[in-house]
């Protein structure tokens, strides 16, 4: 058998110092992140649900009227083809910027 050397590395959990092993929730006197049954759903849950409707439920039956609202359209500047790009555009972007906000707890 080869020798060990001490170069090796060798885990071994019970040596760590007390100074180490804080409390991961322990962030400088920040308040701690709500976890489990202490996060609430909340008005920001609401506005990200009311988004998720109109992104999944308006809009896409905003595309299917579009031909019958031509004239709409020519007065807001977007051609056929625009309409179809921009109508899902405007609302996949604030959805994802919603969702940050939503998800990020102050």
């Amino acid at each position: 058998m080869a020798e060990e050397s001490d170069d090796t590395f060798r885990s071994e959990p019970g040596a760590l110092d007390e100074e180490e092993t804080a409390d991961p929730d322990d962030r400088h006197g920040e308040r701690p992140k709500p976890r489990g049954e202490d996060r609430e759903f909340g008005a920001r849950g609401w506005v990200l649900v009311g988004m998720l409707f109109l992104a999944f439920g308006v809009i896409p039956m905003t595309i299917f009227f579009l031909p019958r609202a031509q004239g709409l359209l020519t007065t807001i500047g977007l051609g056929y083809r625009d309409a179809f790009l921009v109508l899902p555009l405007l609302p996949a972007l604030l959805l994802g910027a919603l969702a940050v906000w939503a998800t990020t707890r102050p």
